[in-house]
Order: structure tokens, then sequence, then C-alpha cells
């Protein structure tokens, strides 16, 4: 098993992402708000997969082990932070509304240094100075009142609900994987526990007891995260729509627009 890597402080800085690059397995004793102004950024922990167009960004508690993973050409944005002021003790995604956005790009870009070190090698950042990354004050507290406001609206940003979480029991897992395999599988609750060697009551009990949701709400949060990633890496909203079971371009539009505030056509042109 891989060594984790482990930093004392979460790094503040910027660094760009080709698609397929990522930041391997690692851990912080500090926070971080992880943010893709562009592209798609997945987020992987032992307790699931968090996935973040860019109009959201990713929470990540101290001491939380996890890995990075671009999906499309990616401008990645890490803030590092050593209070907690979500109180949030568990990774979530979060709405980033405009200004909250440009907070965060004016934060993580000083004086538009390009980042030393190679993306997918762990290897340094853009370093940012400040309060949250542990580096010099700049004169007049500029960045010191700078961060003060990316706070303020950090705490106003609402929790969104696309989180896909991990499943512990072997059933379950075996289940899950097939659709993660094939997204665009339409099997019904008792055809997928038959595949998985169980009955269709537990398989539903197990969606309810360790994920949270039921299977139709978990099924979907799986083809959303998926058609963000196809969509990254360029594909045309309609063969998205089939790729990932939906039975029309319109039907996969309209449930993306309710989950995500925008249409599909428009999530990479924003």
């Amino acid at each position: 098993m891989p060594e984790i890597r482990h930093l004392p402080e979460a790094p503040t800085g910027r660094r760009p992402l080709p698609p397929g690059a990522g930041i391997d397995a690692h851990r912080h004793d500090t926070h971080q708000i992880v943010y893709a102004c562009r592209g798609v950024l997945s987020v992987t922990t032992g307790t699931g997969i968090w996935v973040a167009p860019a109009n959201r960004a990713i929470w990540v508690p101290a001491g939380t082990v996890h890995e990075h993973r671009a999906h499309g050409d990616t401008d990645l944005r890490l803030v590092g932070l050593t209070g907690n002021p979500l109180g949030l003790e568990r990774p979530a995604v979060l709405a980033v509304r405009p200004l909250l956005r440009e907070l965060i790009i004016a934060y993580t870009d000083p004086a538009g240094t390009p980042p030393p070190g190679g993306p997918s090698d762990g290897g340094p950042i853009s370093p940012s100075s400040g309060p949250a990354a542990g580096g010099r004050e700049s004169a007049g507290g500029e960045r010191e009142r700078l961060l003060a406001v990316l706070l303020d609206q950090l705490r106003r940003a609402p929790e969104q609900p696309l989180h896909l979480p991990a499943p512990r029991d072997s059933r379950l897992a075996a289940a899950c994987a097939l659709l993660h395999r094939d997204p665009a599988d339409n099997s019904t609750l008792n055809q997928l526990a038959t595949r998985a060697g169980t009955s269709g009551r537990t398989l539903a009990r197990l969606f309810r007891a360790e994920l949270g949701m039921s299977f139709p709400q978990w099924r979907t949060q799986l083809r959303l995260h998926h058609a963000l990633l196809l969509l990254a890496d360029g594909v045309p909203v309609t063969t998205v729509a089939h790729r990932c079971g939906w039975a029309s371009a319109s039907a996969f539009i309209d449930v993306f627009r309710r989950a995500f505030g925008y249409t599909p056509g428009r999530a990479f042109t924003m």
C-alpha cells in the first residue's frame, strides 16, 4: 500500500491540471477549500466521491485522506485555512456564487505568478502569503481583508447534495460497481440484487442504511457525476444523455439544470 503523504499545513495557491492529471492521496493538519474555476474536479476519500464543476467548491476538513483528479483542462485553486469557518468535520460540496468565485481566484493568484512544480507529482504550487498559507503578512493587510471577506462569503455558501457515498457492505458494493461500469444500465432494483447475489429488499435497506438515500436517488447522483466528467471531456450533450441512461437529451437537461442551476450546454462556457 503506498505511503500517504502528510502535510502540516494545507497549501494555498493555484495549480493548473491537464485532463486526467491528479494529486495523489494525502492529508493535512489544517482545513482546505478546493475549487476548479475551469474544468471539473473530483475528490475521493474513504467515504465517497465529491465532484465539483465551476460553480461548486469542495470543503476538505483537516486530517481527511483524499486525492484529486482533473477532468478536462482544469484550473485548480486551493485555499488553506487554519480555522474552521463552516464548523464541518466532514467533506462537503458548497455553492460558489460569482463574488465568492472572484475572491477565491484573487486570493490564490498573487500577481499572476505561474505555479512551479509539476501538476501530478505533489510538488509545490504557487505560493500565497497571509495567515491561511502560513506566509508573510502583506503590507497594509490587504490579503487579511481579502481573506476576511472570502470567509464571510464562504459561511453563507449553501451546502449542495452532490456527494456520491461509497458502500461498505460487499453486496451493496457489488451492485454499485455494476452501475459504475455502466451508468446507462436500467436494471430494476430486484434485477440488480439478483446479479449482486442478494434480494431487492436487502439491497433497498442497504442503500438507505449505508448511503443515506434510495436506490433511484443514488443512481441519479451517479449519472450526474458521470455526466459532468463526460462533458468536461467535450462529449456532446445528446451523447452524454444516452451514455448516462436518460431516455432523451431534454430529460437529461432538465435533471442537470435542477441539480446545478444551469444547462449542460453552458457547463464549460461560463
